[in-house]
Formats: structure tokens, sequence, C-alpha cells
């Protein structure tokens, strides 16, 4: 019998979105904080016509957490839709559109500033179109609030730029941003949480199961979303809403933490590849927490430290968790934790969260902490690039 050989590791890597995204995200994630924190501490100088902290907070929300998004969109997609996947030549385009976005901003001392923001304002209306185009195709009216969501964050990468050029420095748009991450979050936990840990418990310790999405769930997405908004709303200039925006951010983190505990999260420390969802999702109360005092307190420090229990703690538990996940499970693998896994990217992302907290409340031990934090979150990403490139590579 002939025996044919099997695709190529070019071939595997155009064959789903997240065989791509995935690794490139968190390469830009580590890289990323390997170059700020030593510029944001006087150590070096980037090529860009950003200010060092916009460098940071444009790469974080329109570079890394976009390729997270089109890694796991163009993954679910097909499934949702039962339509065939991007891949091949397209997919790579839009890889390369992506990566193109970063050059052009890290280096628009050399490139000019308008060439930068016309190629990083691309990708994401690239994606959302092509998003849209496959759940209008299948009548998957449902998931149209993930393309909306995905709008708001292009709307917020053009605000973004246009307060660079006329201020100088964000204003608004960061908060935009942030919150339509925290609402893409919010919705899409909302539905794999329950589900992977039910899946897990009903396999190895049955009892109790997390409730599925119900009209509770909508209420404090509601909820949380509109606070979101009046923080916006502040940031803004309207400092009238100061000390409703703080009670409404209070009220939504025990929301969020009474939505948490319907997931059986206490029930899940058996199996870290499932408890890390529910850490990474414990850091969205804390962070509604840290904000709403930080508005009741007229605190900065609780300020800085909410919006980095979103980012580091929110966004990089959560993505790292849904990236290893995915890759182990389009890939063949037990769905299960290894070691290296659990001790050299979950603990090293949790690690990395508290610190960067911490460094927003005691400013005077920056200098300590923020390298500490900056390592530990490397330490994570390259982690998932060392252990699960090759998977992704040479499996399924």
């Amino acid at each position: 019998m002939t025996k044919f050989p099997g695709p190529s590791i070019p071939q595997r890597l155009l064959s789903g979105g997240f065989r791509l995204f995935f690794p490139g995200s968190a390469l830009l994630a580590a890289v990323s904080i390997a170059i700020w924190v030593p510029w944001f501490l006087g150590f070096m100088h980037v090529p860009t016509l950003l200010p060092p902290v916009a460098w940071h907070q444009h790469e974080l929300l329109f570079g890394f957490v976009p390729a997270v998004i089109a890694g796991f969109l163009l993954t679910a997609v097909p499934n949702w839709t039962g339509r065939p996947g991007l891949k091949g030549t397209p997919l790579l385009a839009l890889f390369l559109l992506w990566i193109a976005g970063r050059l052009t901003i890290s280096f628009s001392e050399w490139t000019g500033m308008l060439g930068a923001t016309l190629v990083a304002l691309a990708f994401l209306p690239v994606l959302a179109i092509f998003v849209l185009k496959e759940l209008v195709a299948a009548s998957n009216r449902r998931n149209y609030k993930i393309v909306a969501v995905l709008a708001l964050l292009s709307a917020a990468q053009m605000f973004f730029h246009n307060e660079i050029e006329r201020y100088g420095r964000v204003e608004m748009a960061d908060r935009l941003a942030l919150s339509a991450i925290l609402i893409l979050i919010s919705l899409v936990a909302g539905r794999i949480i329950p589900a992977f840990t039910g899946n897990w418990l009903k396999a190895n310790n049955p009892g109790r199961l997390p409730q599925n999405f119900v009209r509770f769930d909508l209420s404090v997405m509601v909820l949380g979303s509109l606070s979101l908004a009046m923080w916006i709303a502040v940031g803004g200039g309207l400092e009238s809403l100061r000390f409703p925006t703080g009670l409404a951010m209070l009220v939504a983190s025990f929301a969020h933490l009474v939505r948490q505990a319907r997931w059986c999260p206490e029930r899940t420390l058996g199996e870290p590849l499932v408890a890390i969802l529910h850490v990474g999702y414990l850091f969205i109360p804390l962070g509604f927490l840290l904000t709403g005092l930080s508005m009741l307190l007229d605190h900065s420090g609780f300020a800085s430290a909410g919006i980095h229990a979103w980012t580091t703690g929110g966004v990089g538990v959560v993505t790292l968790a849904v990236m290893t996940r995915a890759t182990r499970g389009h890939t063949g693998q037990a769905l299960t934790s290894p070691h290296s896994t659990t001790w050299l990217i979950y603990a090293p992302i949790i690690l990395s969260a508290l610190l960067r907290i911490l460094v927003a409340i005691w400013p005077q031990h920056t200098m300590l902490l923020l390298p500490i934090a900056g390592l530990a979150w490397i330490v994570a990403f390259l982690g998932y690039v060392v252990f699960y490139m090759p998977l992704i590579a040479r499996k399924g």
C-alpha cells in the first residue's frame, strides 16, 4: 500500500486561525513587555512616535488582544456555522496584515504616523467583515453581538489615534477599548466556563453542576456595561458621575462574583486546566471593585490597580487559559494540564497580575516589583510558545 506523507509544517500552520494567531499573540505579549519595562524605566528607546505608555496601551489593546480574538474566532466560527474556516493564503494574508500593524507602529519614527495608523487600523475591520460574512451566510444571528464588539474595539482604536494626534495622550479611547474587551470576555466566559466546568465535573467530580447562561447572566452583563459606560464618561470629563459610577462599579463587582459562584469554581481545583478559567474570571470583579473604590475615594492607586486587574489579570490569565485549552483540544491532547503548563504558564501569569496590582497600590516599590511582574508575564507567554508551538506545528 502506498503511504502518502502528511501535511507539512507550513500547511499545518495555515490550516487554522489558532495555529498562527495564538503563538503570534504570545510572542507579541512577551516581546512587548520585554521592551516596555526597560523603556518605561528609562533604560532604552523605541523608534515610535507614540509615548511609552501609549505604545504599551496600543500594543496590548489593539495588537495582542485582537490577535487572541482572531485565533479564537477563526477557530470557533466554523463550529458555529458549519462552514469551512479561513485557511491557506487568505489566513496568511490576514496574519501578515496584523504583523504589519505591529511593525509600522513600533517604527513610526521611520514610517511616519499617518501611514502607521492606516496600516494598524486595517486589521480589526477586515477580521470583523470576515466573521460577519460567515455568520450571515449561516443565518447565525445569535453571534452578531460579537461582531458589534469588534466594531466597538475598532472604533476605540480610531479614537485612540485621534486623541494622540490632538492631545499627545489618550483621554477616553483606552477606556472604551478595555470596556469592549471586558464585555467580550464576559460574553464568551459565560458560555465556555460553565460548559467546560460541567464537562469536567461530570467525568471527575460528580455533584453540583454549573448553571448555564440565563437572564441573570444577561442582567450582570448589562449592569457591568452600564458601569463601564459611566466610567468612560468620567474619563471624558463628567466628574459629576464619579460617585454614582463608583457605586455602580461596586454593585457590578458583587454581581459578577455571584455569577461566578453559580459556575462551581471551588469544585474545579483538581484540574488546573479548568480552574485557571475561574481564576482569570475572578480578576474581572476585582477590577470592578478596585475601580469603584478609586471613584469613591479619589484614589489614583486604586484606579491603576483596577485597570491592571482587568488587563494583566482578566485579559492575561483568561487568554492563556483559553489558548492552552483550545490548543490541547484541537491537537488531540488530553484535556488536562501538564506540570509544565501549571507551573511555567499559569503560575507566572497569576503572579504577574498580582504584582502588577501591587505596583499600582505601592508605587514606591515600582523599581523592584515592576521588573518582577514583567519577567513573570514574559515567562508565562514564552512558556506557551515553548510548550505549545510543537503541538501546533506537528499535531492535528
